[in-house]
């Protein structure tokens, strides 16, 4: 493997179905860019006479859209963005802390990373989309669903208050699972 010497930036950015790195080269002589998405090529162009423009490409198993954005900011220094599904990635980050919960936990030695999308009550574990059952129950809903033989439920109750609306908690096994920060 090539070591890679024009690697001008690398981002990590939370999905649903994991952590993915998402790593770029930029050879501002021969206008080489090249994109990593976990480890992996998505994107390879030589010879590039337009030094600035933009590269978009997909993100993990819900093919999310990503897009690099390459500015030049004076001289010969560039500036690179990262944009997803349409945002920048502060904008991002913050409309998914809006979305989404995610708790990170243990079970048997392993770490399991549960992510709820809030709209469509998914669940995802590891990267992978989990079978659910949700039931109305006398406070709220509860989602039901199972993680290595372990019986996980999500609760959503309302908090009685307007801006904080729905809280949702994960409880595996009777044990109430801290939510994590992403």
């Amino acid at each position: 493997l090539e070591k890679m010497t024009d690697l001008v930036a690398v981002w990590e950015v939370a999905l649903s179905d994991g952590v993915h790195k998402i790593e770029f080269e930029h050879g501002t002589t021969s206008g080489k860019r090249v994109v990593y998405v976990d480890g992996k090529e998505e994107i390879r162009r030589e010879w590039m006479f337009k030094l600035v423009g933009k590269e978009t490409f997909t993100v993990g198993a819900t093919k999310t859209k990503a897009a690099i954005n390459i500015d030049a900011v004076g001289g010969f220094a560039y500036e690179y963005t990262l944009e997803i599904n349409g945002k920048s990635l502060k904008q991002y980050i913050e409309n998914r802390l809006k979305t989404t919960n995610t708790w990170i936990l243990s079970l048997g030695g392993t770490d399991y990373r549960i992510v709820l999308e809030k709209d469509t009550m998914d669940v995802w574990c590891n990267g992978q989309k989990l079978e659910t059952a949700g039931e109305f129950v006398e406070d709220g809903t509860e989602t039901h669903f199972t993680v290595a033989d372990h019986s996980c439920c999500i609760k959503a109750v309302s908090s009685g208050k307007r801006k904080e609306g729905i809280i949702h908690t994960l409880i595996v096994d009777n044990r109430e699972i801290p939510e994590a920060v992403e």
